[in-house]
């Protein structure tokens, strides 16, 4: 049985993923914070959850080890965990700067390189990095975020050179503004315009992260690598 593992699996995009894996007959394992209801999701999935703050490489470490000490191997992994700031770039304390990066970031690269002796051992693997269509165009008032999810973008076009020949494929996705908690600090009006600012007409769902999420790991994106794609409606082009 092939192995997923998402981290920020609590989220929306995370659990809606972790479904869709799970429904192809994936086991997975399902990494979170402080969400305690993603060990019910990984229960209700048949599959394990575990718990690590990605900002510290030591409980990164002990993740993973314990993530292969049960499951065996990684043949998936989907680094979509991640934290989200606004404000003026002045406005940001180096502290909370240095925190979303070692999430955003550093964890990403951190979980990737813990699991890459294996997939390079077993020459097959892929890695799925989520980024934002901000990490793209970049965006007013989310400076720092955009710049972290930017990082992700150029991580996967390196990676992607650099592992290829151990036949792993390393991709990633900017999703647009998506349905998730995290827009939970707009009014209905807000949403209504920025649904109104995508060219399809509407919000996007986790579910349509998931389903590309899902392509672009399985055979069917066998010649897919080192590549960004854009899930937005259309938002950003």
């Amino acid at each position: 049985m092939k192995t997923v593992l998402i981290t920020g699996a609590g989220g929306g995009i995370g659990s809606a993923t972790a479904k869709k894996f799970a429904e192809q007959g994936y086991f997975p394992v399902l990494h979170y914070h402080d969400s305690l209801e993603t060990e019910k999701l990984a229960e209700s999935l048949n599959g394990m959850a575990v718990r690590a703050d990605l900002s510290e490489i030591s409980e990164i470490e002990s993740m993973m080890q314990k993530v292969l000490e049960q499951a065996g191997h990684v043949d998936v992994l989907v680094n979509n965990a991640g934290i989200s700031i606004s404000g003026l770039l002045t406005d940001i304390s180096p502290e909370i700067r240095k925190k979303l990066f070692s999430v955003n970031v550093l964890g990403a690269i951190e979980c990737t390189r813990l699991l890459l002796p294996q997939m390079i051992h077993r020459k097959s693997g892929c890695i799925l990095n989520i980024s934002s269509m901000w990490g793209q165009v970049g965006a007013s008032c989310e400076v720092d975020y955009s710049a972290s999810k930017s990082a992700l973008i150029g991580f996967t076009k390196a990676l992607a050179q650099e592992v290829g020949l151990s036949g792993i494929r390393v991709n990633c996705i900017a999703p647009g503004v998506i349905q998730t908690r995290m827009l939970n600090c707009y009014d209905s009006g807000t949403l209504n315009a920025l649904a109104e600012e995508t060219p399809l007409g509407r919000l996007g769902t986790p579910e349509d992260i998931a389903e590309s999420a899902y392509f672009l790991c399985s055979e069917q994106a066998g010649f897919i690598t080192g590549q960004i794609l854009g899930v937005n409606g259309g938002f950003v082009i």
